[in-house]
């Protein structure tokens, strides 16, 4: 079946990304995302296109480009399942939060809703594809779902997991490692496997495009996930084995990256990993490892979880220690506030946890970063439910730029690694702060003999 309408079911960082660079690359196909989040849709239209709700270098460009011609961004989401050949299902998959496996299953209540959606609107055949990260034989449960309560019509189930990160999530849609499609062994569904083959192939080498059953591929995008963050809890783990040895991690991540069998990536040791899916997709992981009675398994994945907690309950130590055993009333600046540079996700950052640690303590925090509002900050504050929205508001400020941030502060703590901070002028900083001015480099970013000089108190994670 030659494709030439899709449509996608969620407007998030995987699919409004992922669907701007299909249009783009594929001008012959009409791609529409539709969410039922209309201020996000809105935001996805908006005639200036530096507002559109997900910032990742170079996809302003590319919905500017695709946005009209065959692009659209819709609310009206019966009307484009209708009218589509391939519906992508990019919902979220968050982390239970009630019930059984609650803390570790993956919460499937919108990936249901979607299917029962799905199978309420469809006429004719589809090929339904899951693009959200979701546990192991998903599939199985989506299927029964369209087949026993649709139309009548054929659904074919395809796995095609994305492999994105963020800040650099457009170069990995344009230049991806690999693409995975997985799907049945049946005709139709080695068909349908094709079909999605043929979109892709407009611009991915064939030799990039790998297919394989569906429950394999399911399987892949939580492994991949795990191995990832597996090392930087290794590194981390690492890290204060240096401190208390006098070894440098950075050297030892240099000395083992060489290894070929090793590599350098994912060994930067730092205050923790964030994000949407590492810890969200490990806990899933184990979840489905104990279901299975596999505990050992479990155990061992779960460990990755627990180090990288440790690393976050860690740093905050630190900083307190280091200020003479108290921080109540105290300046402490965040550099930073997103999970990682190039991006204005904020879930699962380390500054939150960090951050929620030293308002404990009474701390005052002053927060900079460059594409973070202050409204998204106390959101994410408030989600912990740790004290009240109006205790959080007093005790967190936000900033427009970095030098007043630091002005009065007693510390400053670096928690993203956005390129612009080695640029600033820390000399005029330091003369701003509190004497002695700490720094506290939770990403391992700056120069750690610079800011010495200057007369910084300076500590940066396994150094």
């Amino acid at each position: 079946m030659k494709i030439t309408k899709i449509c996608c079911i969620g407007a998030g960082y995987v699919g409004g990304p992922t669907m701007a660079v299909i249009a783009q690359k594929c001008p012959h196909i009409k791609v529409t995302v539709v969410d039922l989040n209309e201020e996000r849709i809105a935001a996805w239209n908006d005639e200036n296109v530096d507002n559109i709700p997900i910032y990742e270098p170079g996809l302003s460009a590319i919905v500017a480009e695709a946005r009209g011609r065959n692009l659209f961004f819709s609310t009206a989401v019966e009307q484009a399942i209708d009218e589509a050949q391939v519906i992508f299902i990019s919902v979220n998959t968050p982390t239970k939060t009630y019930g059984k496996g609650k803390g570790m299953a993956a919460d499937l209540k919108y990936i249901e809703l979607c299917a029962r959606q799905i199978a309420r609107v469809a006429k004719d055949n589809k090929i339904v594809v899951e693009k959200s990260t979701l546990p192991v034989r998903t599939a199985e449960a989506i299927k029964s779902i369209l087949d026993n309560t649709g139309n009548g019509v054929e659904f074919q189930i395809l796995s095609n997991p994305e492999f994105l990160a963020e800040g650099t999530a457009v170069t990995d849609l344009l230049h991806p490692d690999r693409i995975l499609i997985g799907g049945d062994t049946t005709v139709e569904g080695q068909k349908a496997i094709q079909s999605l083959v043929d979109v892709y192939a407009n611009w991915v080498p064939a030799d990039k495009i790998l297919t394989t059953n569906v429950w394999s591929s399911e399987l892949s995008k939580l492994t991949a996930n795990a191995f990832l963050a597996q090392r930087i809890s290794s590194i981390n783990a690492l890290s204060e084995l240096c401190e208390k040895t006098g070894a440098d991690v950075n050297e030892v991540a240099r000395a083992i990256g060489m290894d070929s069998r090793i590599g350098p990536k994912f060994l930067k040791a730092s205050v923790g990993f964030g994000g949407s899916c590492f810890q969200k997709d490990i806990l899933n992981l184990v979840y489905i490892a104990k279901s299975y009675g596999l505990n050992e398994v479990a155990d061992y994945w779960e460990q990755v979880i627990i180090m990288n907690d440790h690393q976050k309950k860690r740093f905050s130590n630190t900083i307190v220690q280091t200020l003479y055993n108290t921080v109540a009333d105290k300046k402490i600046t965040f550099l930073g506030w997103a999970f990682k540079k190039d991006t204005n996700d904020t879930r699962e950052s380390a500054a939150i946890y960090v951050a929620d640690d030293l308002i404990n303590e009474q701390a005052k925090i002053a927060v900079y970063d460059p594409k973070v509002s202050r409204k998204k900050v106390l959101a994410d504050l408030d989600y912990l439910e740790t004290r009240t929205a109006e205790s959080n508001m007093k005790s967190i400020s936000s900033y427009e730029d970095a030098y007043t941030a630091c002005e009065g502060a007693h510390a400053i703590a670096v928690l993203t690694e956005w390129d612009e901070f080695v640029q600033y002028d820390w000399q005029k900083i330091y003369d701003s702060m509190h004497k002695p001015a700490f720094v506290f480099d939770g990403r391992n970013l700056l120069d750690k003999a610079a800011l010495e000089q200057i007369g910084f108190v300076y500590q940066a994670i396994g150094s």
